[in-house]
């Protein structure tokens, strides 16, 4: 039986409003995948980065230009060659994926030579809002010992240490990590580090534009890259200042690729952090795959859904379960 390959666009609704440095939504769009073959569905899900110039239009033109490659049984390994890092390749990566897991009777993990997956802690997310907002949503995500903060707001990086004073002073038992969304300048950063470094933050992420990322070396506090990582040969040519890897499916174009980005990433001394964009579980569901290996993770995107897909991922507070197999691998 020949394979068939469905495309279908989805807009789930959010809680609330999601904020970052480059803007915010109240609908998660995301691109899913189902490649059929002899009574075997295997299911994929992606976020368009448009911060790498992709939209929901431009990965679905990507994905009907490898249908009927797809469709004539591309392997997994053909795909990497076919298509560059993101979105399209993510969303059928994680299909044949499952596939194979559904036709053959060996889970994902087995095939990618993990031991058996186990809970994880995620992060929680605290969005870009003012400041006795943000101290306010982290006060009532009292579940979560670890909470990533989203800074970068237009008013500037003393207006983010305001924010973050809050925040501190209202979660103190908290475990804080900070994402700017490469929002803040170099040079404004080098002058204000002391003062971001007195809030004991166990990384800033990608704090600022990646063509200023070398200033990074000169400044005393830790940092993680998310936007400069997208394959696994981007990591031995990362700044010496990223001591952490932010790993996501979206970026790398997969499981197959992140999987390699992991052991890039050991190779060259750098901690993990597992990351993701706002999906439904589906799109989650691979990277609990990655999460068994890393340092920490922050796949909380399902929990801004108003509604999560069938057989969404189980959240205890802040441990993720692993997959239902009627979910995903």
């Amino acid at each position: 039986m020949q394979r068939t390959l469905t495309l279908t666009v989805n807009s789930w609704p959010l809680r609330q409003r999601f904020a970052i440095a480059r803007g915010s939504k109240i609908a998660a769009d995301t691109i899913s995948v189902a490649i059929r073959e002899n009574g075997h569905t295997g299911f994929g899900e992606a976020v368009p980065y448009q911060r790498y110039g992709e939209s929901m239009e431009t990965v679905s033109a990507t994905i009907e230009g490898v249908q009927a490659a797809i469709e004539g049984g591309l392997s997994r390994s053909d795909l990497q060659d076919a298509l560059l890092p993101g979105a399209a390749r993510n969303a059928l990566d994680c299909a044949l994926w499952d596939l194979q897991a559904k036709q053959s009777g060996i889970a994902a993990w087995q095939t990618a030579g993990l031991a058996a997956l186990q809970p994880k802690t995620s992060a929680y997310t605290i969005v870009l809002d003012d400041a006795l907002r943000m101290a306010e949503r982290a006060a009532a995500a009292q579940a979560y010992p670890l909470l990533k903060i989203k800074l970068g707001g237009a008013d500037g990086l003393m207006a983010d240490i305001t924010r973050l004073s809050a925040i501190a002073e209202a979660r103190p038992d908290a475990q804080l990590i900070v994402d700017s969304n490469e929002g803040w300048q170099a040079d404004e950063l080098a002058r204000y580090a002391d003062k971001l470094g007195q809030f004991g933050v166990s990384f800033f992420e990608q704090p600022v534009p990646q063509a200023q990322e070398a200033a990074l070396n000169a400044i005393s506090l830790p940092f993680c890259a998310d936007e400069s990582v997208h394959e696994s040969s981007d990591i031995a040519a990362l700044p010496e200042a990223y001591s952490w890897v932010n790993i996501k499916l979206d970026k790398t174009g997969g499981l197959t690729e992140a999987l390699a980005c992991i052991k890039a990433a050991r190779a060259a001394d750098k901690k993990i952090m597992v990351g993701c964009m706002v999906a439904s579980s589906l799109a989650m569901a691979p990277a609990m795959l990655l999460a068994q290996q890393a340092d920490m993770i922050d796949l909380d995107g399902p929990l801004f859904l108003t509604e999560d897909c069938p057989h969404g991922l189980r959240y205890d507070g802040a441990q993720v379960f692993p997959p239902d197999p009627k979910l995903w691998g």
